[in-house]
């Protein structure tokens, strides 16, 4: 796959095993600056500059590992979606919605695909939950997941045997109905060379969905730097949803629809007061989560979280 002007290799300098961004990961705009530090709350303990693009509103992690050097960032027993831990209250909240949504997802790719049956890809699998939910209704459903652990706790779990995403690249074109990337596009080295492979291997009809968090939205703005979702370093960009128009566009695709994903600004409200206050304001959380539920309502494209509905642009 040929390398991408707004990627690694060009746009960024290399420092070691970190990577510094010159022009932005989108657009390739040099018009951006840094504007607030960030810490990392799950593993590390760092701080991490947060800096956004002035053309497309895209905002990214400064200096972040490089994708040899990031993955002891995901070496903890409290990263949910890699070790299916129910330790603490709000991790017990993240499995009960977990299970719950796991149909609404299934059900929103039958609507945008308009089939009940199909061949479909999860990137980014974790321990196979939706794969397991597709295959239950039918759908001949793969999943690619990079963390050795959580394929074990998908053969564990759901006795599936999820790929390692060394597979992506070697994906015949035009494959699948569906693609789904749940929260897993802003950990992606690779931006622009994913978005090109990803249009490679849907059908001329096939529908991309790509649920990531949207840091235009009102939780966003009450918690600032200590916004769950910014999740420095494994995030390595926080989209808004301009900057997820020009990615697709970029690549010779189009964003349908925008779905809101109504429970995310709860959990996100929720941890965000744990790493502003040290404990969880249980009652400012939910009112700053409600209040957030309510202009998304008004605006889908202010919800804390959006699902990007995308097809190829003809």
């Amino acid at each position: 796959m040929k390398p991408d002007p707004c990627t690694e290799g060009s746009g960024t300098l290399a420092m070691g095993t970190t990577v510094h961004y010159s022009a932005c990961p989108v657009c390739a705009s040099v018009d951006i600056r840094n504007v607030m530090d960030v810490k990392d709350n799950s593993v590390s303990g760092e701080m991490f500059k947060v800096a956004e693009c002035g053309q497309c509103a895209l905002r990214f992690t400064q200096d972040v590992p490089s994708e040899s050097a990031i993955g002891r960032y995901y070496k903890s027993e409290d990263y949910i979606s890699h070790s299916n831990t129910s330790k603490g209250i709000i991790n017990r909240i993240y499995q009960l919605v977990r299970k719950r949504t796991m149909a609404s997802k299934r059900q929103l790719v039958e609507r945008m695909t308009g089939r009940n049956k199909g061949k479909m890809l999860d990137l980014g699998s974790g321990i196979g939950s939706f794969v397991n939910e597709m295959r239950q209704h039918g759908w001949e459903a793969r999943g690619l997941e990079p963390d050795p652990g959580a394929r074990a706790n998908a053969k564990e779990q759901y006795s599936i045997e999820l790929e390692d995403t060394g597979a992506f690249k070697t994906l015949i074109p035009g494959s699948f109905d569906a693609v789904t990337m749940w929260h897993v596009l802003e950990h992606v080295h690779d931006l622009h060379g994913y978005i090109k492979q990803l249009r490679t291997i849907i059908r001329e009809d096939g529908k991309l969905l790509i649920a990531v968090p949207n840091y235009t939205s009102a939780d966003a703005n009450v918690y600032g730097e200590f916004w769950a979702a910014y999740d420095v370093p494994r995030h390595l960009y926080h989209f808004s949803p301009k900057s997820i128009q020009v990615l697709m566009e970029k690549n010779d695709m189009k964003v349908d629809r925008y779905v809101p994903m109504w429970y995310d600004p709860f959990y996100i409200s929720l941890l965000s007061s744990k790493y502003r206050n040290g404990r969880t304001n249980w009652l400012g959380a939910g009112w700053n989560a409600a209040r957030s539920t309510m202009k998304a309502m008004g605006d889908r494209r202010r919800s804390s979280s959006i699902i990007y509905v995308c097809s190829k642009r003809n």
